[in-house]
Parts: C-alpha cells; sequence; structure tokens
C-alpha cells in the first residue's frame, strides 16, 4: 500500500507515524464505506421494527469489518500502525455507548415508532461521517501547523473526562435543547408522523415531520459529542488516515448497536466513569507527549480493561432490571408536547 516514516512534527520532540497512503487506498475505502451503506439501506429499505437477532447480526458485521480492515492496516503497515488504528477503533466504539443513551432518550421523548428509527439513524450516521471528516481534516491541518494545539487537545480531554465524571448522574431533558427550540421556533412543522418521512406538503407548503426534529437533534448531538472524541483518537495517533478510518469505521456500526443496546442502556451504570477514565487517560498520554511516549500495547490494554470491566460491573449489578428507556412505541403515534422522559445519567 505504501511506506511509513517517523517524522517529527513541527514543534517538540516527539516522534509520529505518518504513513504514505496512496490516492487509491483513499478512494478504495471511500467506496466500501459507501457499498456498505448501500447495502444496509437496501436492507432496511421498508420500515420495520429492528429485532435483536438481526441488531446482532449487523453488529458482528460492521465489527469484523472495522477489524479486518485493521489487519490490512497491520499486514501493510506495521504492528505500530495497526495498533494505533485497533487504539482508535476502540475509543470510538467505547464512547459510541454514551450515543446510544441520548439516542434513545431523543426517540423516547418524541415517542418515535421503532420501525422508523434505523431510518433517522441511517442518515444521522451519513451526516456523522461526513461532519467528522471535516473535523479530522482541520485537526490534522491544526496540528501540522501548531504542534503545541496537541496539548491543548490533551488539556481538553483531561477536563472533559473530570466533568463526565462529576456530571454522571445529570438528566438531560431535550424540551430544554437550543436546537429543538430554534426548530420549533423557524421551521414549519406538523405534530404528526407521515411514515418515514421528514417532509411532508400540507395546504400547499412543504412542512416538517417530528422524524425531521428528530433528525436534527440526532445530528447535532452527534457533532457535540465528535468535539472530544475525535480528539481523543488524535492521542493515539495523528496519521489521518488511521484517524479517519478507525473513526468510520466505529460509527458505521453505530445503527446496529443502537438497537442492541437500546433496552440495555439504563443498566450501564458504571460506563459514565469509564468512559471518564478513557478520556482522562488519553489526555494524560497527550500531555506527556514530550516526556514519555506512552506504548501503543499500553492504550490498548487500559482502554479495552475500562471497558470490560464497566460492562461486567454494572450487567451483574443491574441483574434482574426490565427494558429501558430505548423500548420505544411501534405503533404510529404524534410527538409529544409535554414533558421529557428522566433517564439518568445520559449525555456528556
Amino acid at each position: 500500500m505504501g511506506e511509513t516514516s517517523n517524522c517529527p512534527p513541527r514543534a517538540g520532540t516527539l516522534e509520529v507515524l505518518w504513513m504514505d497512503v496512496p490516492f487509491w487506498a483513499w478512494a478504495a475505502v471511500l467506496a466500501v464505506i459507501l457499498a456498505m451503506l448501500a447495502i444496509d439501506l437496501f436492507a432496511h429499505r421498508t420500515a420495520h421494527v429492528v429485532s435483536f437477532k438481526e441488531a446482532a447480526l449487523w453488529s458482528a458485521v460492521w465489527v469484523a469489518l472495522g477489524l479486518a480492515f485493521g489487519g490490512v492496516v497491520w499486514w501493510a503497515y506495521g504492528a505500530q500502525a495497526g495498533g494505533e488504528y485497533y487504539a482508535g477503533y476502540l475509543i470510538e466504539k467505547s464512547l459510541a455507548v454514551d450515543n446510544v443513551f441520548v439516542f434513545a432518550l431523543i426517540f423516547t421523548y418524541f415517542a418515535v415508532p421503532r420501525e422508523y428509527q434505523h431510518r433517522v439513524l441511517f442518515y444521522g450516521v451519513l451526516g456523522a461521517l461526513v461532519f467528522r471528516a471535516v473535523f479530522i481534516a482541520g485537526g490534522a491541518v491544526l496540528i501540522e501547523s501548531f504542534a503545541w494545539i496537541l496539548y491543548l487537545f490533551g488539556a481538553f480531554l483531561v477536563f472533559t473526562g473530570w466533568k463526565m465524571f462529576t456530571h454522571r448522574n445529570d438528566e438531560m431533558d431535550p424540551s430544554r435543547n437550543p436546537v429543538l427550540r430554534l426548530v420549533r421556533k423557524r421551521v414549519p412543522s406538523t405534530d404528526e408522523y407521515h411514515g418515514q418521512k421528514f417532509w411532508v406538503r400540507k395546504a400547499g407548503a412543504w412542512v416538517a415531520t417530528p422524524l425531521f426534529t428528530v433528525l436534527v437533534l440526532v445530528e447535532t448531538t452527534d457533532i457535540i459529542f465528535a468535539v472530544d472524541s475525535i480528539p481523543a483518537i488524535f492521542a493515539v495517533t495523528q496519521d489521518t488516515f488511521l484517524v479517519f478510518t478507525s473513526n468510520a469505521f466505529a460509527i458505521l456500526g453505530l445503527r446496529a448497536m443502537y438497537f442492541l443496546l437500546a433496552d440495555l442502556v439504563h443498566r450501564f451504570i458504571y460506563l459514565k466513569t469509564r468512559l471518564a477514565a478513557i478520556l482522562v487517560s488519553v489526555g494524560v498520554k497527550m500531555l506527556l507527549l514530550d516526556v514519555y511516549k506512552v506504548p501503543i500495547w499500553l492504550s490498548l490494554t487500559v482502554i479495552g480493561a475500562c471497558i470490560t470491566i464497566a460492562v461486567v460491573a454494572s450487567l451483574r449489578a443491574t441483574r434482574g432490571q426490565g427494558p429501558g428507556p430505548g423500548a420505544a412505541p411501534s405503533a404510529s403515534g404524534g410527538a409529544p408536547d409535554g414533558a421529557a422522559t428522566e433517564t439518568a445519567g445520559v449525555g456528556r
């Protein structure tokens, strides 16, 4: 595929892995992503409730694809590049679970029928890939021009991790979301769902359905999440190809992950503290760039241990609990005008 080299940034003394990735490799990755999105869209072309079995199958497909691509990177560029890809992939996968919390709350608040949720998440992931590509490109340019910004990223991640830990039990109320208030004020809309349509024509004018409002909230929520997940991946690798691909392959499985975990998210009571630990650890790693280069195997171990401990401990502590907020109604209905559903520990 290409060559790797260890080139120092413009400032500091850290040696950074840079991969000479040819244009055709970028094109091939984008082609695979678009092909998989097309297959997923075709498989869900008709509205239906995504079952646990279907979600598990698709989750296995997406995870296998992400892991297989990491194997290709390892084979083509070596263990260091492969390890950095897997570290970035694990970081994004673990932080994506937090997205599931918020998506479940948004869908519950708007009483989105389960058969329509996949369509919203599909376009949400599509938008997330575009916005994250922009953020990654911008971050790469900043790092190339101002290497010291890595320390700013590190400090931000430590602060974000601490904030996540101290606010882990806070409740999110969608009705207070400024984006929601802006959409309701500026966009003509209807309170009724019209299948999977985002817009319908009424009285000669186009009006937005509640599904459009949900999509806007999902997109803006993911943009907010990207603010800490992108710097976190830059903490383990500054190679743009690795940052983008690890992020993209992790995000592609977000829809299946949601349907797999939506009814269980309320049981991950220790997840917030472990996610906070991951952000703090990668932030400290970034702050120590010129002092000590943390081995990639150690980063992988810490991330994997945090997630494993959080999931196992949470499921054991909440054994026997029923379904949570992800169990949205499957029959069509209108979006609520009243109070939000209270769910502990959602949102970063």
